[in-house]
């Protein structure tokens, strides 16, 4: 569970909710189904327009990772390396595949493999580097709708306070529903700003953080598999290690 976005949730919310009330305002008035449907919606609508759907679903899937931060697996990891070095080194490449079922990284699984395979080491970083830029790649893909969700929704905010504002000036001349009619004009443009800078944005930042340790991790395994496929020693994957943390 991630505290930090848990408060950073609250504190969005209390302070908007806070600040209309000390305002004089009433909570009510910032609850507007027009103003809601003509930005959330159009939002989506625009956001599927430029992406595809598996990646606009695939960028929804990691909506979870906001709250529910994925295992940090680099210190087991490092923990596993260490192992595999001293094994290969001690008992050859073939011993390794006595890990291989327990993996369930699919990630590591192809790294063992290509080392069990006696693949070169050259040709070992190669493959796992593509491998990491294809994930890079429909990682960052994916968090782009919320990227483009930002981008977006102020416009559609403005582009609803001028449909607030028309449905005004076509009622001048009855007063009871001018203030409904201004109402989603403003209110509109506040779903719009808000929902960009306050959760849209946000998210996108956070899900690029997540997905590039997630990046840096696997570079650190592709370092390792190469290293122990070259017969490197156990001290020399650990050197290896070691230059990793300090990145």
């Amino acid at each position: 569970m991630d505290r930090a976005s848990l408060i950073g949730i609250i504190l969005v919310v209390t302070g908007i909710l806070s600040g209309q009330l000390l305002e004089g305002g009433q909570l009510s008035s910032l609850v507007q189904p027009a103003a809601f449907v003509i930005v959330v919606v159009s939002t989506i609508g625009a956001v599927l327009l430029q992406s595809r759907m598996s990646t606009f679903i695939r960028g929804i899937k990691l909506l979870k990772w906001i709250v529910l931060l994925p295992e940090d697996k680099s210190r087991k990891n490092v923990q596993d390396a260490l192992v595999w070095s001293v094994v290969a080194r001690r008992e050859g490449f073939l011993s390794l595949e006595r890990y291989i079922d327990s993996v369930k990284d699919p990630f590591i699984e192809k790294g063992l493999k290509l080392v069990v395979d006696g693949i070169d080491p050259e040709r070992i970083k190669d493959v796992l580097d593509v491998d990491i830029s294809f994930y890079e790649m429909e990682q960052r893909q994916a968090i782009k709708i919320w990227d483009a969700a930002g981008g977006y929704a102020p416009t559609i905010g403005i582009l609803g306070a001028v449909l607030g504002l028309i449905h005004v000036m076509e009622n001048l001349t009855d007063p009871s529903k001018l203030g409904s009619g201004i109402a989603v004009a403003f209110v509109a443009t506040i779903y719009g700003v808000g929902l960009a800078n306050l959760f849209f944005l946000p998210i996108a930042n956070k899900l690029k953080e997540i997905v590039g340790k997630e990046v840096v991790r696997r570079e650190m395994l592709a370092d390792i598999f190469y290293s122990i496929a070259q017969g490197d020693s156990p001290r020399i994957v650990e050197e290896r290690l070691s230059n990793h943390k300090l990145k």
